[in-house]
């Protein structure tokens, strides 16, 4: 199973450009990994530009073949064409079946819950802090 997230940078007009992660989308992971290596809105835009990403932090490739570096796998990098996502208003980003959105806005990361079973849908989730291996 995995755990889905939608990852966005606010813009300048308010609107949102942002990604789609497949797997290991729960704060403990995908937060605390934006947190500590997309510190910056440039080192975020940067995440987002490479476009949909199965996995946000791994050193291993489609081919379970060991990376040279460890980052984000995008599917990309085996030819698909997943470019990032834009929508106009916060309702319409979080609008979708991710379990968890992460939003790099007033130059942090804040992660909201999205599962929409759940009975603190849309509300702000903490990002725990510390390192967790990969």
């Amino acid at each position: 199973m995995s755990t889905r997230s939608r990852i966005g940078i606010q813009l300048a007009d308010d609107s949102i450009l942002s990604v789609y992660c497949h797997y290991d989308g729960y704060p403990e992971f995908n937060g605390v990994k934006l947190i500590e290596n997309f510190k910056s809105y440039e080192k975020a835009a940067e995440l987002i530009d490479g476009g949909d990403i199965s996995c946000l932090w791994t050193n291993t490739g489609w081919n379970n073949e060991v990376l040279p570096t460890t980052g984000a796998l995008y599917y990309s990098s085996r030819g698909e064409d997943c470019p990032p996502r834009i929508d106009s208003t916060f309702g319409k980003y979080i609008g979708n079946n991710e379990e968890y959105a992460y939003l790099f806005t007033n130059g942090k990361w804040v992660c909201y819950n999205n599962r929409r079973w759940d009975d603190k849908f849309l509300q702000q989730v903490e990002i725990p802090s510390g390192a967790l291996a990969i």
